[in-house]
């Protein structure tokens, strides 16, 4: 499936972040404290104690470590081996907004939590957050946490900003981890700049690796059409709305592909694609003026998940960065050759 084209370990600081994340989840907060008030009495003493429930992966669960509980905790939602675990959690920490970024700063610093962390400041966003992600291109750490801060960066049109994410792509080369780049590269497919045509094929022609210049080129295609279709009558009166901003931003999907010169029928009307995108939940900030919207792609191949932020502006949304994930193919479908070029 091609992209779109076609917690510390302190006690204290645990404590509050947990307390926030709670606020978000505020019915399971009264159910345990019905729970708590409920307490059924002890087992006569015939009765063998219950024994601890086995995870859904055959092991033993551990018990927290003392000073330790927010951390794990948060840890043992983001692992669970159901998606929806994880993804409410960043919704949570999306809705309770910037008040938790101190305690997110935090988490930064304890490994299991650190993606969690730094994924959730790119979507709330803002100066604060946006502060403490720039100070992650200096992490030591072999988990490669920049690539949240080049991602985030999608919204800022600026000439710093561009010239930051194309010395990325330029180094793609020497970079370990090629998602990294690929933060970079899907940053710019949120902008319509017509320079930006230029400076692609100019990296284009600085990087050897197949799959990054690959790309580039889906990147480039991403911003042209876009940019073509917002010049279009259609194209100019597009609405505002969170669909019209989540629809325009996947537009050089959802358009039918230009005639071939060789077509035998030239005045024939092409083909729609058979792709569709659908919004599956949104979370909004305290403010309600950014959204993160979950969003799926599906096309007769493949379908790729999405999470989209969106910011309101002068009364009209508009998408400010993406984030792509899990892409699944379909039962029986042909993928696309792709040439093998892994680090």
């Amino acid at each position: 499936m091609h992209r779109v084209k076609g917690i510390t370990n302190g006690e204290n600081s645990g404590c509050s972040l947990w307390r926030v994340l709670l606020t978000a989840c505020c019915l399971f907060l009264a159910a345990l404290g019905v729970a708590q008030q409920q307490r059924p009495p002890s087992p006569p003493g015939n009765v063998p104690q219950a024994q601890a429930p086995e995870n859904e992966g055959g092991e033993q669960g551990q018990a927290p470590l003392p000073n330790d509980w927010a951390a794990e905790l948060l840890d043992g939602i983001l692992s669970a081996p159901n998606a929806e675990a994880a993804d409410s959690l960043f919704r949570a920490a999306f809705a309770a907004g910037r008040g938790i970024i101190p305690q997110l700063a935090e988490a930064l610093k304890d490994d299991r939590t650190a993606e969690y962390a730094a994924q959730s400041l790119a979507f709330i966003g803002g100066e604060e957050a946006m502060q403490i992600l720039w100070k992650l291109q200096e992490d030591k750490r072999d988990l490669n946490l920049r690539r949240f801060y080049y991602g985030a960066l999608a919204e800022y049109d600026t000439d710093q900003a561009t010239q930051t994410l194309f010395e990325v792509i330029n180094k793609s080369d020497s970079e370990p981890d090629r998602t990294v780049t690929e933060a970079a590269i899907l940053a710019l497919t949120v902008r319509t700049d017509p320079k930006l045509a230029d400076l692609i094929r100019q990296a284009e022609k600085k990087v050897n690796d197949v799959v990054i210049r690959d790309d580039l080129e889906n990147a480039l295609d991403v911003i042209q059409i876009r940019s073509k279709y917002l010049a279009t009558p259609e194209g100019k009166k597009a609405g505002g709305s969170i669909d019209a901003a989540v629809r325009t931003y996947f537009i050089p999907a959802l358009q039918p592909p230009p005639p071939s010169p060789l077509d035998a029928e030239p005045h024939r009307a092409p083909a729609k694609p058979e792709v569709k995108v659908e919004i599956q939940s949104l979370a909004f900030s305290p403010d309600r003026l950014r959204a993160l919207a979950a969003v799926t792609l599906e096309d007769p191949s493949a379908v790729a998940k999405y999470d989209l932020v969106l910011q309101k502006r002068l009364g009209n949304w508009g998408v400010v960065s993406v984030w792509l994930g899990a892409e699944t193919e379909k039962p029986g479908a042909t993928p696309p050759s792709k040439p093998s070029t892994e680090k």
